[in-house]
């Protein structure tokens, strides 16, 4: 049973991170069509199909998703009631630059979580995300003032990370906040089990994400061919890291359709690293 994708709401972004893998997928970040509304039909009729108690919907993109706050908003209103009665969880990532108190309000009051990308100390952060590390902790802070608590966080894992550890999970200490450590990947990225190691010492003083079949750039075993299948250029991918990889259909396709999908493979490994093998 599907209970989780996400869907690439754009292919901009407003930065210019040194170490997103995306750059190394630019010839097949495309720019077509893909009808976001038709593919919530889609989900909700599944929902009510298979009595689905919480179907998790990821709003992201292979850029900014507030760069497209206009349609966003179309489409969080669009599943309003299934957000409301909780059978839809929804949640977008931002690097928090467009974010303001408006924005807030509007996910605050729809239920829709906004995590926030930070990559720990401000030099750390800087180096890799075009020094705004400032900028972005203002916007953390405005967060606190709507929601009464500090948002959860993603951060991305490299080798400076790994070599100032201590110091990055002091800084996520003072939020007591969920913190998403992503793995590195692409040309600056590190060894899972390197990336493993540091979530050992993580868990052991923050709430982080991990384990499940979701991935393993989070910690978890890799849910490919299973779960959060990711919508980009028209097309459904087994995820955001395979979007260089042949897609599984368009767009359009019935969710049912990718209950058929069967990979077998060692799940503590990525699947798209084990083809490359």
């Amino acid at each position: 049973m599907v209970n989780r994708v996400c869907i690439s709401i754009n292919n901009r972004c407003n930065l210019n991170c040194k170490y997103c893998h995306f750059h190394e997928k630019k010839g097949s970040i495309k720019t077509d069509e893909m009808d976001v509304v038709a593919i919530l039909d889609n989900i909700m009729e599944y929902i009510d199909n298979n009595g689905i108690d919480v179907f998790k919907i990821g709003f992201i993109g292979n850029g900014e998703p507030l760069l497209e706050y206009d349609s966003l908003k179309e489409y969080i209103l669009h599943i309003s009631d299934y957000l409301a009665d909780g059978r839809i969880a929804a949640y977008s990532i931002t690097n928090g630059l467009l974010v303001d108190e408006s924005k807030l309000q509007f996910f605050k009051e729809h239920n829709v979580n906004l995590g926030f990308s930070i990559d720990g100390i401000p030099s750390i952060h800087d180096m890799y995300r075009c020094n705004t590390h400032a900028k972005v902790m203002e916007k953390i802070e405005l967060y606190r003032k709507v929601n009464g608590k500090y948002p959860s966080m993603n951060c991305t894992v490299g080798k400076e990370i790994l070599e100032k550890a201590d110091e990055t999970i002091g800084f996520f200490q003072q939020f007591n906040t969920r913190v998403t450590f992503s793995r590195m990947i692409g040309q600056y990225g590190i060894t899972l089990y390197e990336f493993n190691e540091f979530l050992k010492k993580a868990i052991q003083k923050l709430n982080v994400r991990t384990g499940g079949y979701d991935c393993t750039m989070y910690g978890g075993l890799c849910g490919a061919g299973m779960n959060n299948f990711f919508y980009a250029n028209g097309k459904i991918y087994l995820c955001g890291n395979c979007i260089d990889l042949p897609a599984l259909g368009v767009s359009s396709m019935p969710i049912h359709e990718l209950e058929k999908v069967s990979l077998v493979f060692d799940r503590t490994q990525c699947y798209k690293e084990t083809l490359c093998e």
